[in-house]
């Protein structure tokens, strides 16, 4: 939407430019309209993320967020559709469909690269997905201000006690119909591409609101960067490969939930993308 609303635009001033120099009655136009149309383009393309950059400069962090903020929501959704244009990102699904149309549900993935949460937040974006986040992730300019108005939670992974805090009020984000919890139960980014050893704390959530657990897997997120270093698209699978009914999932032992969400993502992700642990 941001990218066509920018193309549309700066082929608009381009025109404009040239009837203004009256290009349009020689051949000057077939310079000067692709020239001004790709600095109206660029020019657009600044101001729009000098608008995003503004709009988080405004946001206190030391201000607890305890609402979901619709419009920081709908200005994630807004800039993540177009970065991932831009960066020419080609994401398969499989399985969407199954996603819960009601109430709310923890969302597991394995996670390769920091653009995971932004390509799930798009392919849920009417799921109002709030993940759980190394605290690191507070400080990144722009990324810490949207995660902190959409509920975003930050956990000390050296801290037991700071991380049980997050963990709790994960749960009372779900009891309370604020947002579904999306989480990567690994604890960090694959180095090798494999799925890795899970923290089954995470589970906790789905254990005490017994709601769904959607399980998902991701792809070859780690080959955005360098490929569009090289000015190659990437192609990247995104499958939700199933969703256990919360009546499955109350009061079972987290180690429990744990190990069959990991072979089912262990199952849809093939031997040669699980790690020997």
């Amino acid at each position: 939407m941001l990218l066509r609303g920018i193309t549309l635009l700066s082929l608009v001033i381009a025109a404009a430019f040239c009837f203004g120099f009256d290009a349009f009655v020689g051949f000057a136009w077939l310079w000067m309209l692709p020239v001004s149309f790709a600095a109206s383009w660029l020019a657009l393309l600044v101001i729009a993320f000098l608008y995003l950059y503004i709009m988080c400069a405004r946001v206190d962090k030391s201000v607890p967020q305890e609402e979901d903020s619709p419009f920081y929501r709908r200005l994630a959704a807004v800039y993540i559709e177009a970065i991932i244009k831009l960066v020419r990102v080609r994401v398969h699904t499989e399985g969407l469909e199954k996603t819960p149309k009601e109430g709310r549900f923890l969302l597991v993935c394995n996670h390769l690269f920091d653009a995971d949460p932004g390509i799930l937040l798009h392919y849920f974006k009417d799921s109002q997905l709030a993940f759980i986040s190394k605290k690191e992730n507070s400080d990144m300019l722009i990324v810490g201000d949207i995660m902190h108005k959409i509920q975003c939670q930050m956990i000390d992974r050296e801290n037991d006690r700071q991380a049980l805090k997050t963990i709790l009020k994960c749960i009372q984000i779900i009891k309370e119909d604020k947002a579904s919890i999306a989480v990567f139960p690994e604890g960090y980014c694959s180095r090798d591409n494999k799925l890795h050893h899970f923290r089954p704390g995470v589970f906790k959530i789905a254990q005490k609101t017994g709601v769904p657990i959607v399980v998902c897997t991701i792809r070859n997120t780690r080959a955005i960067l360098p490929n569009f270093l090289r000015l190659k698209p990437t192609d990247v699978e995104l499958h939700l490969v199933d969703v256990i009914p919360g009546e499955e999932v109350r009061g079972v032992p987290t180690v429990e939930l744990s190990d069959r969400v990991h072979r089912l993502m262990a199952e849809d992700l093939g031997p040669d993308l699980v790690a020997e642990e």
